[in-house]
């Protein structure tokens, strides 16, 4: 079973990724436009209430699954051996979704459907299409030039249905500008967690994860939209500022602009708090005096004093991977071979001609907020060490542990040696590196937690996580200005027969966006992570100045009462025609009549003459 889903599970991972891409071109462009149906042309108000509301039901379904889903994974499930639940954790989703549909086909027979009308993607490529062909083979100037390039489709298509497509490309031009702002909001749930990852998340009595920031988001969306529509739209609208679409949408984009701004001047604070780590051509190196005395230790350009069973709090850089390290009194020289590009502690034993170790440290820091920790064990005898978290072995005398990872929180640890034992206890932030001395001196016992000497190898995070929350704030007000009101351009100004495609149109702004991000950051290559931050908010202020240049030249339409008027005037050429044939009809009758009636009268006049 397992070489099974070793084999198999990136093909099933596919697969899964696959159908739910389906799923979401298929249902995500069609349920706005479904929605927007519900209500008649008199109704406009109550359909920017109605997006409002299904942009609140979307960010209310993202907020419980944000909250719920880490739960139910950290679950231990499993029947021969305990791991996370991730089988809960995708199986709950799956099972309310079977539940939804239930409830959506229940209520069919409520909802008004518009008949389909066949495949309208493929008529407008084919109109579009058999459009550039003609004006192709017509590019000659003894043309007559058209007023729209699509006019040059009125040959084999519908007059009623090529204007319909000026109107979507018209919208559709729009979108061109519009993936750089999904450029910057997607990555909250990606660089803005990572960013979390090296921040405190301690607010008191609780407790906030990395990726639980995200959480904020949604939470501010359904606090937001509804201040939006009922206090902040209508007092723009008393002051009589005409706040229009695609001004709020600008608007939108200047909002996640700052918003990375306030993330690059946030980065700048945590970079001052990062630890620099050896570049190729160096080595940092610690000492450990795992002896009961106190000694001085002297190598090049430096001399440091140890207490007994201490370490240095500090690094110390080296360009040479040899140096000769000085210990005692009279000195004892010993030679220390070091790794370019790797941090050591050198543990120095308390018999100074005993054997010298060199334990590697981490060069990097710990991920997801966790902490990495390690013991050292200066005893003659072998300790176990274990905890809640985990089980870190048998250390043998004057040997270490590997590093092992562990969660914010205050953790326990159970030091055992023969029958005798110890309890020590820590409080951890994020994003730690720590390395535990056990002296030979130990006490077990209750008392033992002061003999353990901790090592700080990386220091914790400490900018606060609260720090995230103006920017988390200036986004989702700029998603709120942005989205809602994209979703509600989208469907007002397109065609009766293309408002799932003007949809789907909106959504693949978002999908270029992602690949925006992967083609900047890889084209940029930015050594510091708030240069980045500053180059896409940089970006996203020029393109927010081309989209409103843009948006100056567009003018506003109801697309149902052109729609009306076209169809008006088809049937009026149509009437025309019908009359213009009837009177052609009469007119051959007259002409018949005339025709008979002279042959009646050279008939008469024949017999006369006769």
């Amino acid at each position: 079973m397992n070489k099974f889903l070793f084999v198999y599970q990136p093909v099933l991972s596919m697969a899964g990724l696959l159908l739910i891409a389906l799923g979401t071109g298929g249902i995500k462009p069609c349920v706005a436009a479904f929605g927007g149906d519900q209500f008649g042309d008199h109704q406009d108000k109550q359909r920017r209430t109605f997006f409002s509301v299904f942009y609140l039901c979307i960010n209310g379904g993202s907020l419980l699954s944000t909250i719920i889903t880490p739960i139910l994974r950290a679950q231990d499930c499993g029947i021969h051996s305990k791991s996370k639940c991730y089988s809960l954790a995708f199986g709950v989703p799956a099972a309310l979704m079977a539940v939804s549909l239930v409830v959506f086909i229940m209520g069919s027979g409520m909802y008004y459907k518009t008949k389909p009308e066949g495949n309208i993607m493929l008529k407008v490529s084919k109109c579009i299409g058999f459009a550039i062909k003609n004006r192709y083979r017509h590019r000659s100037r003894k043309y007559p030039k058209k007023e729209h390039w699509m006019d040059w489709a009125e040959e084999k298509y519908d007059k009623l249905l090529i204007a319909q497509i000026k109107i979507a490309l018209r919208v559709l031009l729009l979108y061109i500008p519009l993936p750089m702002f999904w450029t910057l909001f997607d990555q909250k749930g990606s660089r803005w967690t990572l960013q979390a990852t090296t921040m405190d998340g301690n607010f008191g009595s609780i407790v906030i994860q990395p990726d639980q920031m995200q959480t904020i988001n949604p939470i501010l969306i359904l606090t937001l939209v509804p201040i939006m529509e009922s206090l902040v739209y209508p007092l723009i609208k008393k002051c009589g500022l005409n706040f229009t679409p695609l001004k709020k949408m600008t608007v939108g984009m200047i909002l996640a602009a700052l918003a990375f701004v306030c993330a690059a001047v946030i980065q700048l604070q945590i970079d001052k708090t990062l630890p620099v780590f050896p570049s190729a051509s160096q080595s940092q190196l610690k000492f450990l005096n795992m002896g009961n005395t106190p000694i001085t230790v002297q190598f090049p350009e430096n001399q440091l004093n140890l207490a007994a069973a201490q370490a240095s709090e500090e690094y110390f850089k080296f360009e040479s991977d040899q140096i000769t390290v000085l210990i005692g009194n009279p000195p004892v020289s010993k030679s220390v071979s070091l790794t370019k590009g790797q941090r050591q502690t050198l543990l120095i034993p308390s018999a100074i001609n005993d054997e010298w170790q060199l334990a590697s440290d981490l060069i990097y820091k710990p991920q997801e907020g966790n902490n990495e920790i390690r013991f050292i064990n200066g005893m003659s005898t072998p300790v176990t060490v274990s905890s809640a978290a985990g089980h870190y072995g048998e250390i043998e005398p004057l040997h270490y542990s590997n590093y092992s990872e562990i969660k914010n929180g205050r953790a326990t640890f159970t030091l055992q040696s023969g029958s005798q034992s110890c309890e020590y206890s820590k409080d951890f932030g994020f994003g730690g590196s720590y390395t535990f001395f056990i002296p030979s001196t130990l006490t077990f016992g209750p008392n033992c937690q002061e003999s353990i000497t901790e090592s700080v190898d990386i220091k914790p995070n400490s900018v606060h996580m609260a720090l995230q929350i103006p920017q988390y704030f200036l986004i989702t007000a700029g998603e709120v200005m942005f989205s809602v009101t994209g979703l509600e351009f989208s469907y007002s100004q397109a065609p009766s027969n293309m408002k799932s495609v003007l949809q789907a149109g909106w959504l693949l702004t978002n999908a270029f966006g992602n690949f925006i991000v992967l083609i900047v950051a890889e084209i940029a290559k930015l050594p510091k992570q708030w240069t980045e931050y500053i180059l896409f908010a940089s970006l996203l202020v020029a393109v927010s100045i081309i989209f409103s240049i843009m948006a100056s030249f567009y003018t506003y339409i109801d697309p149902t009462a052109i729609e009306a008027e076209f169809k008006k005037k088809i049937h009026d050429d149509e009437d025309d025609e019908d009359d213009k044939k009837k009177e052609l009809q009469k007119s051959k009758e007259m002409e018949k009549r005339d025709s008979v009636s002279s042959d009646d009268e050279d008939k008469k006049y024949v017999q006369t003459s006769m």
